[in-house]
């Protein structure tokens, strides 16, 4: 063959070969959470179910650890340059990242600039509100909202003669004395999360404030409050029941959840969120019911807070970029996928539509085990002490305030010494957060 001949027969080759490649590469949207058994798998699906609906972009699910791991490697992520597109944080990490301004692009906005259809209106509001200003524009997506529930053992507290699943403290402590002499000595009753247990979540339960300005939702110039009569009486009988594993700690996370999946702790408080792995490990019949409350508490109970996370979408990234997540949160918003996906990981709708599509269904009649939640969030119209909290440097914050309890429930500290105590150094921690967030 001649020169001339193969330099056109090479020139055709590489003709026909770049008519075979795609006309664009498929963008790659990095989404760092922190999901864990059952409802990692579900993280991992609904990527997969994205990247199979379209060829344009791809999700990438990466898991980062607990919400706190996650959250401080996508801050130090950030500020080496190589942020993922998506960050998931929970709830107490939202006054920080309101004020990282220029880390973060606001979803209301994202959503604009890719001319995605969008409305603040279809997501439930007990959410909603959760992550918008003042105005009511959106900063963050929605995804694994929750809230704390009572989850029961119920085959244990029948062989423990308790009849009734208890709704107030005391029934709680009578039936966790039942459940030890029955046989559970290392753990009458327990709970993850310990802060969002006995201090927030408690708070709003018996509507009394956490902190002033609406705990902090209308202004970071708050004062922490949590040392009053009620919680120092709270924390008082946690620590006597401590004493004998009537009560038992289980830590700051949600860690120690297994104890009730294995059947060890019968009554076990944590997030409604842990239903998709309460039903893939428990070998008995069980169910969720409200968070206890103190009968004498006049107005008790009032209405829970949400927990969970939402989806942060970091800055600084390219607009073509942004389509894709962008495209990602309307295909998250389908009302079809949003009932799955609360019937499926036990977390609330975030749509209304989903709601009502889950309830017009009959799901709920039965499965009531996933309208508890939402009948916390509803139970009454909330107050200015449990419509949530916004406290800058919270994730720091939770874990002095878990340091006093365990100072307490250890020996070393009386209830009210380590009640005072949280809420000195953290009101510290908020006058810090000030001076940064100004």
């Amino acid at each position: 063959m001649s020169l001339r001949k193969f330099s056109a027969a090479a020139a055709v080759a590489v003709t026909l070969a770049l008519g075979a490649t795609p006309a664009h590469a498929v963008i790659e949207i990095q989404w760092w959470h922190a999901m864990t058994g059952g409802n990692n798998d579900i993280v991992n699906k609904l990527a997969e179910d994205f990247n199979a609906s379209q060829s344009d972009y791809k999700v990438v699910p990466s898991f980062k650890g607990s919400y706190p791991d996650t959250m401080n490697a996508g801050i130090a992520a950030f500020r080496a340059g190589n942020a993922p597109h998506i960050m998931q944080v929970f709830e107490v990490g939202t006054a920080t990242m309101m004020s990282a301004t220029g880390a973060i692009k606001p979803v209301y906005q994202l959503m604009k600039d890719a001319g995605e259809p969008f409305d603040p209106k279809a997501y439930l509001p007990a959410i909603t509100g959760y992550y918008s200003t003042s105005k009511g524009d959106m900063l963050s997506f929605p995804f694994n909202s929750s809230s704390m529930v009572m989850w029961i053992n119920k085959d244990e507290l029948k062989k423990a003669g308790v009849a009734e699943i208890p709704k107030t403290w005391p029934e709680v402590f009578d039936a966790a004395k039942k459940l030890k002499a029955a046989g559970h000595a290392t753990c009458g009753f327990s709970n993850a999360w310990a802060t969002w247990a006995h201090i927030e979540q408690f708070s709003a339960w018996h509507n009394v404030p956490i902190g002033t300005k609406a705990n902090g939702l209308d202004g970071f110039d708050t004062v922490l409050t949590f040392n009053s009569p009620l919680h120092v009486k709270h924390l008082q009988n946690l620590i006597d029941l401590q004493k004998d594993k009537t009560y038992d700690y289980s830590g700051r996370a949600n860690a120690s959840e297994s104890r009730f999946g294995s059947g060890e702790c019968a009554i076990f408080m944590t997030s409604s969120g842990y239903y998709a792995t309460a039903k893939s490990t428990a070998k008995f019949d069980f169910t969720s019911a409200p968070m206890p409350y103190y009968p004498d508490v006049a107005g008790a109970p009032q209405n829970s807070i949400i927990g969970g996370a939402s989806l942060w979408v970091m800055g600084g990234k390219k607009p073509e970029e942004y389509k894709g997540v962008a495209k990602f949160f309307t295909f998250l918003s389908d009302t079809n996928r949003q009932a799955k996906l609360h019937q499926e990981s036990g977390y609330l709708p975030i749509t209304k539509a989903a709601y009502e599509k889950t309830r017009a269904d009959g799901f709920y009649e039965k499965n009531p085990t996933l309208q508890t939640p939402l009948k916390e969030l509803t139970n009454k119209e909330p107050t200015e002490n449990s419509r949530g909290l916004r406290f800058g440097n919270m994730v720091q914050m939770r874990d002095i305030w878990a340091e006093e309890m365990e100072a307490a429930l250890a020996g070393q500290k009386t209830a009210k010494e380590a009640l005072d105590s949280a809420v000195a150094r953290g009101n510290t921690m908020l006058r810090t957060f000030e001076k940064t967030a100004k």
